[in-house]
C-alpha cells in the first residue's frame, strides 16, 4: 500500500492556521452571526497577525456575546472599561467601541436588506470571485473599496478597503487559495 501524500495547502496554512484554512478560509459564508464574527476579529486584527487573533477567538466569542449582533448592540457604556480589562482579547478602546457600534450598524443593514448576507454578496454579484493571478493577492480590490466605503457610509467602524479584503477572503466571497492548494477548485487562465 502506497502511502498517501499530504495535501497541498496555502504555504500560509500552517499550525493553529492549518485546521482555520482547512475548514473556514475560503468557504462562502451565509450565516449573518458569522458575518459578525469576522468584521469584528478582521477589525481587531489590523495592525497585528492573524494567528494572535485566532488564538483570541474563543475570548471574543466568550467577551462579545457568542458575536450576537442585538446582544452586543446592547453593551452599555460601562461595558467598555470592563472589556478593556479582559487580557484574552485586543484592549484597544477604539477597536472595542467599534465592535458595539458595528453591531448597531450591523442590525441596520438585516433591516434594510432582510439579512447582512443578502446585502454583503451584492458586492461580488453574488457569487466568489475566483482567483486568477498565480503570484500573491491584493491587498484591496474594487469590490473591498466599494464594501469598504458602502459600509462606513452606514456607519461601520474599522472596516477600510484592506479589512474589506480580508473579510471577503475568510467569508468566500473570493477565493484566493494558491492555484496547487486542494482547496482551489478553479482551472487556471
Amino acid at each position: 500500500m502506497t502511502p498517501q501524500k499530504p495535501k497541498q495547502r496555502c504555504s500560509w496554512a500552517t499550525g493553529i492556521n492549518e485546521q482555520y484554512h482547512d475548514q473556514e478560509w475560503g468557504k462562502p459564508v451565509h450565516d449573518d452571526q458569522v458575518f459578525f464574527e469576522f468584521l469584528t476579529l478582521e477589525g481587531a486584527q489590523a495592525g497585528l497577525s492573524w494567528t494572535t487573533i485566532l488564538n483570541k477567538r474563543e475570548n471574543y466569542r466568550k467577551a462579545f456575546a457568542q458575536f450576537d449582533p442585538k446582544k452586543v448592540s446592547r453593551f452599555p457604556p460601562n461595558k467598555v472599561p470592563a472589556l478593556m480589562q479582559n487580557e484574552g482579547i485586543v484592549r484597544n478602546k477604539l477597536k472595542i467601541e467599534s465592535t458595539i457600534s458595528n453591531a448597531k450598524a450591523f442590525l441596520k443593514v438585516q433591516k434594510e436588506f432582510g439579512s447582512f448576507d443578502h446585502y454583503i454578496w451584492n458586492f461580488v454579484n453574488g457569487k466568489p470571485i475566483l482567483r486568477t493571478s498565480k503570484t500573491g493577492f491584493p491587498v484591496s480590490t474594487p469590490e473591498s473599496d466599494a464594501m469598504s466605503k458602502d459600509l462606513k457610509k452606514r456607519g461601520f467602524r474599522f472596516i477600510g478597503t484592506t479589512i474589506c479584503y480580508a473579510f471577503m477572503q475568510a467569508c468566500g466571497l473570493v477565493n484566493d487559495h494558491s492555484f496547487d492548494c486542494y482547496q482551489y477548485k478553479g482551472k487556471l487562465k
